[in-house]
């Protein structure tokens, strides 16, 4: 298989725009992909789009607004992974030798779906959803589990803390204020011990990342970022789970992907990750191995994954604060890594950043494990 590396990336603004289509969204996080590498439109073979919520053709409808058409355009949808889903389509054509440039596109527009509004409606088959068990209060379940191994709703809340002042850092957070532990905890109860600071927001906006063959990526740039792995699993029966803490599909795909990069986990500078739920993270922080099993909590309290720490994850704001376009946070996240690897985070800076690891995880699906695929990029400059 060949070497791919990114040239590009692009972001739309993050917030709530019920007055703009996806398609505009995507169009601009594309033009920006284009203009961050220089490369012509025409230059583009395959386009890999990702969207939850009124798909309909969405590829071809953003790649006409900058002149892309004619040329193969695969639409997918992997719920909170259809962006890493995306990113991984991309990178396996380019790989497999099929073509030497193309574009990874996700997007979503939450204040414009059928669900604007409302939670997250289960599926006609999620019996489990359908009695009750929704996102918050499954990770409602989880935080109450944590609580007994030892974490407090302060952990919680200081996860909240931390992404909302990263976020703070980033032009184009959704939100923009710092909150203290005690504003997090005394908002609005959503599902005890969750309350609604703890919740990442819906949001409407597209990311995009244009990957090419080694060969074609060193005509553009002489600071070419290496996709050093790339893996995606689905999850197993849930009876398979012997802890509702752990996610086993997680922690397989994390394994796939630092054996395919040839790096261990220390080796990591820092981590994007799904946090929809500010409990979330810290289970994640287990499923990468950035501790052992159990140390998660310690791991937050010694302020490791805090901006200037040991390993920064979500400098960008993660879920929580710059907002969570489901689709198309997979293909962002990727983005938000290649900017450190490249030294161009400003404020939020990991320093000597030289390898760094972008996770998605989502999806719920009757019988299935919680996080019925997982997604994991791991780059290198």
């Amino acid at each position: 298989m060949r070497e791919v590396a990114v040239i590009g990336i692009g972001q739309s603004a993050f917030g709530k725009f019920p007055g703009r289509a996806a398609a505009d969204l995507g169009a601009e996080a594309v033009r920006a992909a284009v203009e961050d590498c220089g490369i012509s439109p025409k230059a583009i073979q395959v386009a890999y789009c990702a969207r939850a919520y009124d798909a309909n053709c969405t590829g071809q409808g953003i790649l006409k607004e900058v002149g892309v058409r004619n040329i193969e355009i695969i639409n997918v949808e992997n719920a909170c992974a259809g962006g890493a889903t995306s990113f991984r389509g991309v990178w396996k054509e380019i790989a497999d030798g099929r073509y030497d440039v193309g574009i990874a596109i996700g997007v979503e527009s939450m204040t414009t779906s059928p669900i604007a509004g409302r939670l997250i409606p289960p599926e006609k088959t999620d019996l489990d959803g359908h009695l009750g068990l929704t996102m918050p209060g499954m990770f409602a379940m989880v935080a109450r589990r944590q609580m007994e191994a030892g974490a407090t709703a302060e952990d919680f809340a200081q996860v909240s803390v931390k992404n909302h002042h990263n976020g703070c850092l980033n032009p184009q957070a959704q939100y923009k204020k710092e909150f203290t532990v005690e504003e997090i905890l005394g908002s609005r109860m959503i599902c005890d011990p969750i309350t609604l600071l703890m919740c990442c927001p819906n949001t409407d906006g597209a990311a995009a990342a244009i990957l090419c063959s080694m060969e074609v990526a060193r005509r553009y740039t002489t600071q070419p970022i290496r996709v050093l792995a790339s893996a995606l699993c689905s999850a197993d029966y849930k009876y398979t789970q012997d802890d509702i803490c752990a996610s086993p599909v997680g922690v397989k795909v994390a394994k796939m992907a630092y054996e395919m990069a040839g790096v261990d986990p220390k080796d990591i500078d820092l981590v994007e990750m799904h946090d929809a739920f500010a409990n979330e993270e810290i289970l994640r922080y287990e499923d990468l191995m950035l501790c052992k099993p159990g140390e998660g909590i310690d791991l937050l309290r010694s302020g490791a994954t805090a901006i200037g720490g040991r390993i920064p994850v979500n400098p960008s704001g993660g879920l929580l604060a710059l907002g969570h376009p489901l689709s198309a946070s997979g293909v962002r996240t990727v983005c938000e890594v290649v900017l450190h690897l490249r030294g161009q985070a400003g404020e939020r800076q990991t320093p000597k950043a030289k390898v760094g690891l972008a996770q998605m995880l989502g999806g719920l699906v009757t019988n299935l494990e919680h996080g019925a695929v997982a997604g994991i990029h791991i780059l290198a400059r």
